[in-house]
């Protein structure tokens, strides 16, 4: 209901439900005196409630008036909501279900107009029904009509929430309801026939006496805040409506007199606000009071230097769905017990997240303590909490950030701290980190990067260039490898293994991969159609995210029909981990994409790691070594090197698939790779510089 019961900025369904919600609180309560009779009662309220609503929010927003509040107070007595419970359902009601969405003390004014208008409203319907009664008086037609007002207002007088008495001129009380007796601890015959100001408490009875005057002078009514005495001598707070009612001729005749009790309004006030700033599951203050406490203490009359702890339980997802959220909220109370022994007096402690929690420490000694105290929390946290027989603890990743505190950013600290909690979950979880600024300066510069490929790729500064690997038996070019590179403005050329990182980062690799295939075909198409079979073949990294993509065949077979290269000219190569993090699926989308003449090639970069089940499912067409098995093979390698480098490469020949190298540096590694049987090579020793499209298609009009 709290999620439906939102009131929203414009007119619209969040309106409706928040009145039909607010229906649905007070039906019990409500009794319509007037609604056209073709709709149901319910629907009547809600109706009705619907264009209080729109009152509602004119008072609650940012140009609104309390005002507009005490306008839907008198509407719900207009339309006869006036039964004892109306008023206090209406007050919880809406405190509950804007607290979280309207400021809190724009709120408070809010619920106090309502309550005020209310209590306006009664006192005149009131006045209202007594002034009928007496013109109903003047002629034997309205005898009849006068005891149903009076019926009506004795309706009103005995259950509504409010206290009511009523008093001749003198002040003495001739009557009053239930609820005065309540309010009051007394019984009607203690009350009827006292003075109405000897209930006021003795240093405030002249202010009675100044009201009485200014209603004898033709004031219709008065509205005052004073203190009664209850019968136990307690105080009460009360706001007071007073009216007086002359007779026929004009004379003081009644007083009648309306009371609120103040302090139950505080009550509720101080109950919202608490609920505002607290959260309810560990007791401890939630992330908007943190916020707070944060941006005091960077003021200037802040604290010289502060700390700010943040705790991130580890896989805390992992409790929830395996025991439950009851389970899971036995935890976080827990945890919220161990922080509070540690830090109680030390710092500020409050719950940020749903599985977050932060400490602000005003001038610590220094960075060392406040690692000794984290430490220390992190200890407690490991201690089981037994569910049957199950002893649960957690771990969390801490941040920790130890700054001047006078002048500085509350946004910016948070920032920070969120950034060292990901370091320490980054470097392995279950230990803390202390912001490095430096770290943080490099960080920021490469997620700008990362995050500005969009616009790059948009502009047209991203192109493909071309590393050639050539025949270890006459040097030809038998292929070349795309490599994707960033011309960036301000940081140059980027290395296509950054950019890799950075695109993965983002989620940007997917599409990059996408525009990266029909460049280089786009290319290679056009060498095929100059050159013929002369041309080179086309090889291409293909990354574990692009296997996942759904479309991968798709964006193959619409690159090779638009560029006009044949599929045997076009080569992926697979990362020897790319085997195990795909699954059957994407395995038959590899196939497919072999068995339509696309060459795949299996890139060892050490030697290893390749599931034997797995490699028999790939239609590979080569495997390609570099790194150890290459540079094992180099003049002055130590012999545990060498022999791990020819064994590996005497074992692959077994496959019976050829043998290609890459990152090779001098003619001794040319030669000995040679004997071993690979027959293409690409590296160093052929040159450092990438090819451009153009530079490739020169070296093939020259062969």
């Amino acid at each position: 209901m709290a999620d439906a019961a939102r009131l929203g900025d414009e007119p619209g369904p969040s309106r409706v439900a928040f009145a039909r919600d607010w229906a649905a609180t007070i039906a019990p309560t409500a009794a319509l005196s007037t609604a056209p009779p073709s709709t149901a009662p319910d629907d009547r309220l809600a109706d009705l409630l619907t264009g209080l609503t729109a009152t509602l929010h004119a008072a609650v927003h940012d140009d609104g008036s309390p005002a507009a509040a005490r306008e839907v107070g008198r509407g719900l007595v207009e339309h006869g909501l006036v039964a004892a419970e109306t008023l206090e359902r209406t007050l919880a009601f809406v405190g509950e279900h804007l607290a979280a969405h309207v400021e809190t003390r724009r709120l408070m004014a809010a619920l106090g107009a309502l309550a005020a208008g209310f209590t306006d409203a009664l006192c005149q319907r009131s006045l209202d029904e007594q002034e009928q009664n007496h013109e109903l008086r003047s002629t034997r037609s309205a005898e009849s009509a006068a005891r149903t007002g009076e019926a009506k207002f004795r309706a009103v007088f005995q259950t509504s929430a409010l206290a009511i008495t009523v008093s001749d001129a003198d002040g003495v009380i001739l009557d009053c309801n239930d609820a005065m007796l309540a309010m009051l601890d007394r019984t009607s015959e203690e009350l009827i026939g006292s003075l109405g100001r000897d209930l006021v408490h003795p240093d405030e009875r002249h202010v009675i006496s100044r009201i009485a005057q200014l209603l004898h002078a033709g004031q219709e009514h008065v509205r005052i805040e004073t203190r009664l005495v209850r019968a136990d001598g307690e105080l009460v707070n009360v706001l007071i409506a007073l009216a007086l009612l002359r007779d026929d001729d004009g004379a003081p005749a009644y007083y009648v007199t309306m009371i609120e009790s103040v302090d139950e309004i505080r009550a509720l006030q101080k109950q919202l606000v608490r609920q505002s700033l607290h959260d309810m599951q560990t007791g401890l203050a939630n992330r908007s009071q943190f916020v707070g406490w944060l941006e005091g203490a960077v003021g200037s009359r802040g604290p010289t230097t502060l700390a700010l702890v943040v705790f991130d339980l580890d896989g805390f997802r992992v409790v929830n769905d395996a025991y439950g959220h009851e389970v899971g909220n036995r935890i976080l109370t827990a945890v919220a017990g161990h922080l509070r022994s540690v830090f109680d007096g030390i710092g500020q402690l409050a719950r940020i997240g749903p599985d977050e929690f932060a400490v602000l420490i005003p001038d610590p000694m220094d960075a060392a303590t406040v690692v000794a105290l984290a430490e220390s929390a992190v200890e407690l946290f490991a201690e089981p909490v037994w569910v049957d027989d199950d002893g649960i603890g957690v771990t969390a990743s801490v941040g920790i950030v130890v700054r001047p505190a006078r002048g500085a950013d509350a946004a910016e600290l948070l920032r920070c701290v969120d950034l060292t909690v990901r370091w320490a979950k980054d470097d392995g979880k279950a230990q803390w980190a202390l912001y490095d600024k430096e770290r943080d300066q490099r960080e920021r510069a490469r997620m700008r990067l990362a995050a500005s490929i969009a616009g790059g790729l948009e502009q047209g500064e991203f192109r493909v260039d071309y590393e050639p690997v050539h025949s270890l038996a006459d040097g030809a070019l038998l292929a070349v490898e795309a490599r994707l590179r960033w011309d960036h403005p301000t940081e140059g050329v980027l290395d296509p293994q950054e950019l890799v990182s950075l695109s993965t980062c983002t989620g940007m690799a997917a599409r990059l991969g996408k525009w990266a295939i029909a460049q280089a075909c786009a290319d290679a198409g056009r060498w095929h159609a100059e050159f013929g079979d002369a041309a080179p073949v086309l090889s291409m990294d293909l990354t574990a995210r692009e296997c996942q993509e759904p479309e991968l065949v798709a964006t193959v077979r619409r690159a090779l029909r638009e560029s006009g290269l044949p599929a045997r000219l076009l080569q992926f190569e697979l990362s020897e981990q790319l085997p195990a993090l795909i699954n059957e699926d994407q395995v038959d989308e590899l196939t497919y994409l072999a068995e339509h003449g696309v060459r795949l090639v299996l890139d060892q970069v050490g030697g290893g790691n390749v599931p034997i089940d797995r490699l028999r499912r790939i239609p590979l067409t080569a495997v390609k070594f570099q790194g150890s098995p290459v540079y094992g093979l180099a003049e002055g390698a130590g012999r545990l090197e060498e022999s791990a480098a020819v064994a590996l490469l005497t074992w692959s020949r077994t496959l019976g698939l050829p043998l290609f190298a890459a990152g090779v540096r001098t003619e001794f590694e040319a030669r000995r790779l040679v004997e071993l049987g690979v027959t293409g090579a690409q590296g160093p020793l052929f040159g450092s510089a990438l090819l451009t499209s153009d530079e490739v298609r020169g070296i093939l009009g020259k062969s």
